[in-house]
């Protein structure tokens, strides 16, 4: 015990000074915030560009705007043709991309610490100048829509997450998938994807995260330089969404060509809000260490090993969102095991846990494994990057990072009882199962009956 407590301290030690260090912020006349993060440890530096805008600010028969107006975003400027800014950034020697969640889109570059004149030209060029032509839409509007036939429709276990968050939300816009449903991208039209980059595209709805080997005063320089003259935009107003509470269980089936069948268990959870006085956030990511945080875990030694009724099992939850949060255990059978019956295990897990309670021993190795990731993840300073991007976008601030850590630090065995009894009940509940079709005609290896759930 001992042991565990001293690894944390110094853990958690190092993971602030890792966090807080060297980290300057300036925000720009027109409303950009920029954040430097310096690391000298490589000659390269990061770039990204978070835009609070994310699929959750669409609009119903809008649903896939915010990504694709992401594919759109290297289609060229007035400046830069079509493909030419991928091609400036590898001939450099970089990488770059981008990606759009729920909650935000983010582009970036990845490259000598030289080279971040360049790669500030020509993000800040598309910020707004992009091209946005109706020919160049509509040959990408169908990569995005073949996009979405390769990693939804035909992927049985992203087929069911979405058809599951489709059920667990009843209001709020997580229940639409980020790449959009497909009725509205064969809809979409280049003119909504040119009111979504008008409203949203702008310095006073984006910060800028530079880290790396880098001077923040040069950076803060290079950042008016490229990145000041743009106009700030009129603020959007945005809606804020509560979900009202479930009033009793939610039961779902979905039929989709797959090896093995899948049960999922999503429970509403909160996120974090106020970092300091928050607790429940904090004792529901000990919950998910304690339950798979590793090979040891609750459920892989008693499911997996000794029981044998699932081939596989974890427990997930994210604090982190500018909306709800789900808290998930998630089985697949093994053979000659059913849904109901690793429903059944699942739900023994949580009494053990609720009546019971977790040792201070289990809790304080968890605590070890998640500080010591924390301390990896560090390595990187494209994480670190991320880390502090993520946390401005969803309202919470990069300062919050190392305060959160204290409080994962300050989690209690009582809390994490407590929260379980409190929050995996269920009239919280969303159950969804995957009932494998044949794969290409070829009948699927039998496991059971789950048409149990309706």
């Amino acid at each position: 015990m001992r042991i565990y407590l001293f690894c944390i301290a110094l853990l958690v030690s190092g993971v602030q000074q890792g966090a807080s260090a060297e980290v300057f912020e300036k925000t720009l006349a027109n409303g950009l915030k920029v954040i430097v993060k310096e690391d000298h440890r490589a000659p390269v530096v990061v770039q990204q560009v978070w835009y609070k805008a994310g699929s959750m600010d669409e609009i119903t028969g809008k649903t896939g705007v915010a990504h694709a107006l992401e594919h759109m975003m290297f289609k060229g400027t007035r400046l830069v043709p079509a493909g030419e800014f991928s091609r400036l950034i590898a001939a450099a020697g970089g990488r770059e991309n981008a990606f759009t969640s729920d909650d935000y889109t983010a582009y970036f570059q990845q490259l000598d610490k030289t080279k971040l004149p360049l790669a500030m030209k020509l993000e800040s060029d598309r910020m707004h100048n992009l091209n946005l032509s109706d020919k160049e839409f509509s040959k990408e509007i169908k990569v995005v829509m073949e996009e979405r036939r390769m990693r939804t429709d035909d992927d049985a276990h992203a087929l069911l997450q979405e058809k599951m968050m489709s059920v667990v939300y009843e209001e709020h816009p997580y229940r639409h998938p980020v790449i959009g449903w497909m009725n509205d991208l064969e809809h979409l039209t280049v003119n909504d994807v040119k009111d979504w980059y008008k409203r949203w595209y702008a310095p006073n709805n984006a910060t800028l995260v530079i880290a790396g080997d880098i001077d923040h005063d040069k950076v803060f320089a290079l950042a008016e330089r490229y990145y000041g003259h743009i106009p700030k935009h009129i603020e959007p107003s945005r809606r804020n969404y509560i979900e009202p509470p479930q009033i009793g269980i939610k039961r779902m089936v979905v039929k989709a060509p797959a090896e093995l069948p899948l049960l999922v268990m999503a429970y509403h959870a909160p996120n974090v809000v106020d970092p300091l006085r928050d607790w429940q956030p904090y004792a529901l990511e000990m919950l998910a260490g304690v339950l798979s945080g590793n090979d040891a875990a609750r459920l892989n030694k008693h499911l997996v090993r000794e029981q044998r009724v699932a081939s596989d099992v974890s427990a997930g939850y994210d604090a982190t969102s500018r909306g709800p949060a789900l808290f998930t255990l998630e089985a697949t059978p093994s053979e000659g095991k059913t849904a109901t019956d690793v429903e059944a295990a699942l739900r023994r897990e949580i009494a053990l846990i609720v009546n019971d309670g977790v040792s201070e021993q289990e809790l304080s190795r968890v605590k070890a494994q998640v500080m010591a990731a924390e301390v990896y993840k560090l390595d990187s300073v494209f994480y670190q990057a991320m880390q502090i991007g993520q946390m401005e976008s969803i309202g919470l601030g990069q300062k919050a990072i190392p305060l959160m850590l204290d409080k994962l630090q300050a989690v209690t065995a009582e809390q994490v009882r407590d929260v379980a009894k409190m929050l995996l009940k269920d009239d919280n509940l969303t159950v969804a199962v995957l009932d494998p079709q044949p794969l290409s005609g070829k009948p699927r290896r039998q496991t059971g009956d789950s048409s149990h759930v309706r």
